[in-house]
């Protein structure tokens, strides 16, 4: 957070004092005195009215929120409160929030605050995630963008506009507060925040304004899945004579590929279907190798603040200072269990049983199940600081000229640790599909024993010590930049504004990281509880079992608790634990160092083609050019791909032309040609590669890496938009629009030939990041926002806003063969894209009263590929998934606003499966998440 020095103190009381006089001055007036003021109305109604007047008097084709509307919604981040906003899709649940954001189905948001470009770490993005709710004026969404905005992020563009002192006529004040409940942790959590504005006339002549916003979030949250594990092919109970009943198919034998993994659909899944050993075809199953899931639970902490002082010593000249902050604090401790369903060697289990039709097993009965549980514990902390010094000078009504300086650093540190407790499980029996996507697991006792309960998976006894592992490190980032642009008022016939400017950025990013793991140890958990007291741990070594209970609430046919290792123990006690495995704490060292300048030229105008067509056309330059340094660990099986350093150089010329056409007072239609483009990510750059020597006796390894010669992800954009304001606060709108995207990255393989580990040369199959597919992203979406006037009185206030969006999307990706080679493409679904999603948003606006329920759907999506080494279809696949929020307020005076809010009532499960059309057949994974009940108040005057 910002130190507090004399100087803001000083602005602070001065700013409550006026705020104080003034409220003393009102209610000391008389009554006869007093003046009939016009009443400014700043609910439901209000905001959507506000919001749709931006929309309608942009050049470009955007949706808003304004401050209100987002404070009526029960929404704690940005991306909570986007999910009703036509064209944008949210996902990735968890952790007590959303936290991904789409625009018509792409992911790459461009993301700026108050305009400027804004990151987090050595990223490229903010997480929109840590900007609060209660820090915003409001939120445009650019689907088209004029010449003169930055040009990164293919999706489109989100802005965050936030308070200014000059926004307000003169002293304001709000304080809010909510607690919020949520089930699953069983915990109320705090969501505070104040806003201090002002405004002073200056004896100089003149005006100065300071306006101070802080906020602070504070979430505790449990979140828990179950997992039915990847696919194998399996003998069935007559297999070769070199194996066992029901033992998996090896990739290889006798040096002859018999089975290839990583398919797009996947081994063939019909009855009867074989594969061919020894020349001779055998039928097989297609069955899971394991079930897992997990108990996430955490505390998360968000302070932000923002602070804006705006001093105009004239009509000519107006200058702003701002710092804006979002911190992030988090600790995580991810409780996870997993069993081995069958033993891959001899198989193990009874006689499986299979979906009607295929050779898919749904369940069966296994034996001597090998299994852990696995306490990993995560703590994140991020701090990121933007500070801005601008002037907008206008010498004469014809001419303004705006310039600003930036400068922003953000850090992000982690540190992680994890272990395992194991064992060997007599039995149990295994249902990959028991309630509608969700598997069951159930333990078995041997009968030839009695001592131990050896199905309880909370009992200590029954778990013997395993690995360990130590992790840590972290990115940050920083930049500098300039912009300065000139605007001419031309008051031409047909030229109505020229501007020009440009962009300077100079832009650092870094990556450090260590890790270690040990398997050292050999004792039960007992044991080593007593060994960790003796090297110094703290108490009695309980302190190392995590118990999880009440596991998936009861929704599956499952154990009803478990244990892990503490992680917070673990790494209160880091030194003792890694004296018992043999290790010491290992330095940080840098894995990246990417110094990257950039420049950008552009002009716009502003055309009249007659007093119903308008319009802007722009060009804009942008060259990227970067110094890269990058470190590895050394040893056989890593390597730099080219060298240590490196250079990359990007430029290009970004036309883009609006049109605006007034068909009537209140139809408006637009069509927009833009260009943007996505720069690659600094860590996607990092030249590093692993190979791994073959595991099995399939012939050739693997490996995986960066690439830093990634070129620009580029796009061309259409957008036709039509708008129809029939009514005040009311307008129906819809928008076709088409992208055409070349050069997506994705995971390429390639054949290396080199020496592994095993002194065996051979082929590697390198799994590495290239520009290897085009896409293409078409659509229709719809939105209304409808008050209707001369309802019945008790409907009076009753409005409604909704949206739909269809999409059409598609991939060429490249299939690989064996040797490496591409084999063809395949047709597939853009990752993200669902083909359909709406919203409905029930408003009632009356007097006191506001309440609105929202309910957001989306259709199933592709959602991106299993790694390349299993049976199953590759691609993994959302379920539909659907929302239902609540929120109602009451304004007990004028000043006073009380609240009650509700979100993810419907608490669904969450589910994703292997291929498109598969979710029964190759269920995958399956999620539950908080309801959360909220109760709050906000004061202001």
């Amino acid at each position: 957070m910002y130190k507090k020095s004399a100087l803001v103190s000083a602005v602070l009381a001065a700013m409550m004092a006026q705020i104080a006089s003034a409220q003393e001055a009102q209610n000391s007036q008389p009554v006869a005195d007093e003046q009939v003021e016009e009443v400014i109305v700043q609910g439901i109604r209000s905001s959507l009215t506000k919001a749709l007047d931006i929309k309608r008097n942009s050049t470009q084709i955007i949706d808003s929120i304004v401050a209100e509307d987002i404070g009526k919604f029960p929404d704690n981040n940005v991306v909570e409160a986007l999910q009703r906003v036509t064209g944008v899709q949210t996902t990735n649940r968890g952790a007590g929030e959303v936290s991904a954001v789409s625009i018509r189905g792409l992911t790459d948001v461009h993301t700026t605050v108050n305009g400027r470009d804004v990151f987090t770490g050595a990223g490229r993005a903010v997480a929109l995630q840590d900007i609060p709710a209660s820090l915003l004026a409001n939120v445009n969404v650019y689907k088209t963008r004029s010449a003169d905005q930055v040009e990164r992020g293919i999706a489109g563009s989100i802005d965050v506009k936030t308070h200014r002192p000059f926004n307000f006529d003169g002293a304001k004040m709000v304080l809010a507060g909510r607690g919020i409940y949520a089930d699953q942790p069983d915990k109320i959590d705090p969501n505070i925040s104040a806003l201090f504005s002002n405004r002073w006339e200056l004896e100089s002549g003149g005006e100065f304004g300071a306006l101070v916003n802080v906020s602070f979030a504070e979430t505790n949250y449990r979140d828990e899945t179950m997992t039915a594990g990847a696919v194998f092919p399996f003998f069935s109970a007559n297999p070769h004579l070199d194996y066992a009943p029901y033992q998996m198919i090896p990739n290889s034998h006798n040096n002859t590929p018999v089975w290839q993994a990583g398919l797009e659909n996947g081994l063939p899944s019909a009855t009867g279907s074989t594969l061919t050993l020894d020349g001779a075809d055998y039928d097989y199953l297609l069955m899971r190798d394991a079930v897992f899931g997990t108990s996430f639970t955490g505390n998360r902490e968000r302070p932000a603040a923002s602070v804006s002082l705006q001093w105009a010593p004239n009509d000519e000249l107006e200058v702003t200072a701002e710092g804006f902050y979002t911190g992030y604090r988090n600790t995580s401790q991810n409780a996870m269990w997993f069993t081995n369903t069958l033993e891959h060697q001899n198989g193990n289990i009874d006689i499986p049983l299979v979906y009607d039709g295929t050779n898919v097993v749904k369940e069966h009965q296994g034996y001597a199940n090998g299994g852990f549980q696995s306490g990993d514990y995560s703590t994140g902390k991020t701090d990121s600081y933007l500070y801005a010094l601008g002037a907008k000078w206008t010498p004469s009504d014809n001419v303004t000229v705006n310039s600003e300086i930036v400068y922003q650093d953000s850090k992000f540190t982690s540190e992680f640790f994890a272990m395992r407790f194991a064992r060997t499980a007599y039995g149990l029996d295994v249902d990959y599909n028991d309630r509608d996507g969700v598997p069951s697991a159930i333990f078995k006792d041997n009968p030839a024993t009695s001592a131990l309960d050896e199905s309880d998976m909370a009992a200590v006894g029954n778990w013997n010590a395993s690995g360990m592992w130590d992790n840590g490190g972290g990115n940050q980032g920083d930049s500098s930049s300039v912009t300065t642009d000139v605007e001419w008022k031309l008051d031409g016939q047909f030229i109505q504004t020229l501007k020009v400017g440009g962009r300077l950025e100079q832009r650092n990013a870094q990556d450090f990281g260590r890790g270690q793991d040990s398997w050292s140890y050999a004792g039960t958990v007992t044991e080593l509880m007593d060994d960790l007291v003796a090297a110094g741990a703290s108490g009695d070594g309980s302190g190392l079992i995590f118990t999880v209970d009440d596991y998936f609430a009861g929704r599956a046919n499952i154990f009803d608790s478990f244990i892990t290792a503490d992680g917070s123990y673990l790494l209160a006690n880091a030194d003792a634990v890694r004296s018992v495995y043999g290790l010491e704490k290992e330095s940080v060292n840098k894995n990246f160092d990417v110094s990257e300048d950039s420049a950008a030229l552009y002009a716009t105008t502003k055309f009249n083609l007659s007093d119903a067509l308008s319009g802007e056309f722009g060009v804009r330059y942008v060259n990227y050019e970067q110094d890269m340094e990058f470190w590895s660990e050394t040893g056989t099986n890593t390597n730099i791909f080219n060298n240590n350093t490196g250079t990359g150089k990007a430029d290009k010329v970004l036309p883009s032309l609006v049109l605006n056409w007034n068909v009537t007072d209140d139809l408006v239609g637009r069509f927009a040609y833009t260009q943007t483009l996505r720069m690659p990510n600094f860590g996607d750059l990092n030249p590093l590669q692993y190979f791994q020597d073959p595991l099995t006796s399939i012939p050739y390894g693997t490996g995986s890496g960066g690439n830093p010669d990634l070129k620009p992800t580029e796009s061309t954009n259409y957008d036709v938009s039509l708008e129809w304001y029939f009514a005040d606060g009311s307008s129906l709108y819809g928008a076709l629009f088409k992208r055409e995207i070349d050069g997506l990255v994705i995971g390429g393989k390639k054949t290396v030939n080199r020496t592994g580990n095993d002194g065996v040369t051979r082929d590697y199959v390198l799994t590495t990041l290239v520009n290897a597919a085009d896409g293409e992203l078409s659509g229709l979406e719809v939105g209304l926002v409808y008050f209707p006037d001369n309802l019945p009185t008790t409907l009076d206030g009753l409005g409604v806003q909704a949206s739909f969006t269809l999409l059409d999307s598609s991939q060429k990706t490249p299939e690989y063969s064996l040797a490496g080679d591409i084999s063809g493409y395949v047709d597939s679904k853009m990752s993200g894209v669902s083909d359909s999603s709406y919203s409905v948003v029930l408003a009632y606006d009356k007097d006191v009263f506001d309440a609105r329920l929202s309910y957001v759907w989306r259709e199933k999506f592709y959602a991106g590929n299993e790694a390349a080494i299993f049976a199953n279809p590759i691609q993994f696949w959302r379920r539909p998934e659907q929302s239902l929020d609540l929120q109602v307020s009451y304004d007990v005076t004028d000043n006073l606003v009380v609240t009650f809010d509700a979100t993810n009532l419907l608490d669904d499960v969450y589910q994703s499966y292997y291929g498109e059309g598969n979710e029964d057949l190759f269920n995958f994974g399956s999620a539950i998440y908080s309801k959360t009940f909220a109760v709050g108040a906000r004061y202001s005057f």
